[in-house]
């Protein structure tokens, strides 16, 4: 399967790429928590055998999985020069601006790790000084710095493959992310729709230098012709404007109309599909905290190559219910138990990755939502989650559907 097709939320999926969870989480430390974006450390092998059975879960679903890091690798290997390429730039990206550390990492990396996936893996992992051999640089830093700081800091966030990029009907945004801790893991993206076979004739919609940050959780399909995107703590509107520009340009898309949804600034509502998600034809998950007036703005070209704009004011169930095209049904999550929704929108509740029409994956400790769930006729695959939820992000975080079936 060349190329991508995601054209809704819900189709039949065929095809995702996910990241197995790596060494990059044994560099978290209480200390740099709050800096790479965690709450708590994750228990690095109990959360690989979580996302195991994730991705057995699917592959029982009959869908093809594809991990990140084997992407990479088949995409330097394209070309000799891609990975003096790559690693030069990753470097640069991860703060070394002194010739004397540049050539120490490069040594270290090519002297160690001589396997494309390998070095894949590493430069995921991060280093910290400790591991690079102990020269002499006469450099004062090296003398006072503590021997486990890290040098080039790992991206343990990178199990949630939605947000560096993300797929768009048939092309992709590669982001522009909020933090610059994230940032680093788009070079990921970069190369593969750049290089890969399977993905270099993709159409790029967003590019990683673009100005505004854009992230893939606030992305939805929700049909051939319709894109919703979250204004939120993540997203910035100037890049909505830039996206649906490229967007409703290029010949080969379908999409237009962008629904820009304007949610609350907050951890608990960080990217749009931690406030609604699509579930079914007609049903989606919802956060109960969004419930009542929410501001939409349309997007439509305006037939001159720029684009109008339309404020919506109407409930959340009608917006849906129109460009769905028939009425939906909002599932709160935790059943609409303020309590109960409270915990378990911390856990993700309303993120789950549908598989097909009315078939989820859901995290297992979210038990009084999935419970509402099945009680509306929604088949359930739960998957195990104490470790993997530390992350703060649930199995549609985790996952980039690349190729849906048409509804």
């Amino acid at each position: 399967m060349q190329g991508v097709n995601v054209k809704s939320e819900i189709g039949n999926l065929k095809k995702v790429i996910l990241h197995r969870p790596g060494d990059e989480l044994l560099n978290l430390t209480p200390n740099t928590l709050e800096e790479l974006l965690f709450d708590d450390i994750p228990f690095l092998p109990v959360a690989q055998e979580e996302h195991d059975a994730f991705a057995n879960i699917l592959r029982g679903e009959g869908v093809e999985v594809v991990y990140l890091e084997d992407l990479m690798a088949e995409a330097l290997d394209t070309d000799p020069s891609l990975r003096e390429k790559f690693l030069s730039q990753w470097i640069y990206e991860a703060g070394i601006r002194t010739d004397t550390y540049t050539d120490i990492i490069k040594d270290y990396i090519n002297s160690n790790y001589a396997g494309t996936k390998d070095m894949v893996m590493k430069t995921m992992a991060g280093i910290n000084l400790q591991e690079l051999p102990q020269k002499d640089t006469h450099l004062l830093v090296d003398m006072v710095s503590d021997r486990t700081k890290l040098v080039c800091a790992p991206m343990p966030n990178l199990y949630f493959t939605r947000d560096p990029f993300n797929m768009i009907g048939n092309g992709v945004g590669i982001n522009r992310m909020y933090s610059q801790t994230r940032n680093r893991e788009t070079i990921y993206g970069d190369y593969i729709f750049n290089y890969h076979p399977d993905f270099k004739d993709v159409p790029q919609y967003y590019h990683r230098d673009y100005t505004f940050h854009i992230e893939g959780g606030d992305v939805l399909n929700i049909n051939e012709h319709v894109l919703a995107i979250g204004i939120s703590q993540r997203t910035e509107p100037d890049a909505i404007d830039q996206l649906a520009h490229n967007v409703f340009n290029d010949e080969t898309s379908t999409i237009d109309t962008i629904l820009a949804f304007n949610i609350p600034v907050s951890r608990a509502f960080m990217h749009l599909d931690t406030v609604f998600t699509q579930i079914d034809r007609d049903k989606f998950t919802i956060h109960p905290g969004i419930m009542g007036p929410l501001t939409v703005f349309e997007i439509t070209p305006d037939g001159k190559g720029g684009t109008k704009i339309r404020e919506r004011n109407e409930d959340l169930e009608s917006v849906l219910s129109e460009y769905v095209g028939e009425k939906v049904t909002l599932i709160p999550c935790g059943g609409g138990d303020r309590i109960a929704a409270e915990r378990e929108q911390w856990n993700d509740g309303s993120n789950t990755l549908c598989v097909r029409p009315g078939t989820v994956v859901v995290y297992q400790r979210n038990n009084v939502t999935n419970d509402v769930l099945y009680k509306n006729g929604i088949n359930c695959l739960v998957m195990p989650s104490a470790e993997l939820s530390r992350g703060r992000g649930g199995p549609r975080c985790m996952s980039m559907p690349a190729w849906r079936e048409a509804l």
